[in-house]
């Protein structure tokens, strides 16, 4: 069972730093995560003060809950994003993210890919809906 959650902000929560639009879905698949992980951390290179000032905005605009206004930001270096950067065992780790080359290549197992929502940035997009699916296939 995964008891944390790491989520890619850059094509997976939002468009990108610098036009920032939330996806459609974020806040019903934010929410999730919060009811079914003990733990919620964004897995970014974005520097912390830029992602403070965007997740800020989009909590006042309603799109992030409550809960994870303070959410803990893990920056990475290097090649790949190594769940080990979390300071637990990667093992009770997902990654969500939309880049396979940044994925650690022996935690392929704990990868959830998600489709890089980029410009046009469709209103229409359902991915967050589909990666629940996803979660939820390998919660079980």
């Amino acid at each position: 069972m995964y008891s944390t959650i790491a989520l890619d902000l850059e094509g997976t929560l939002i468009s990108n730093a610098f036009s920032q639009f939330p996806r459609p879905g974020l806040r019903a698949f934010l929410d999730y995560c919060v009811k079914r992980f003990d733990r919620v951390v964004l897995f970014t290179c974005v520097n912390e003060e830029r992602v403070r000032n965007i997740w800020t905005a989009l909590e006042s605009d309603g799109h992030i809950p409550s809960e994870l206004i303070d959410i803990e930001i893990v920056q990475w270096q290097g090649r790949y994003k190594d769940l080990n950067y979390l300071g637990i065992s990667p093992v009770n780790t997902l990654l969500i993210d939309d880049q396979e080359a940044y994925v650690e290549p022996e935690q392929k197992a704990n990868w959830v890919d998600i489709k890089c929502w980029d410009y046009p940035y469709e209103r229409d997009d359902l991915e967050l809906v589909t990666v629940l699916v996803k979660i939820e296939s390998k919660r079980w």
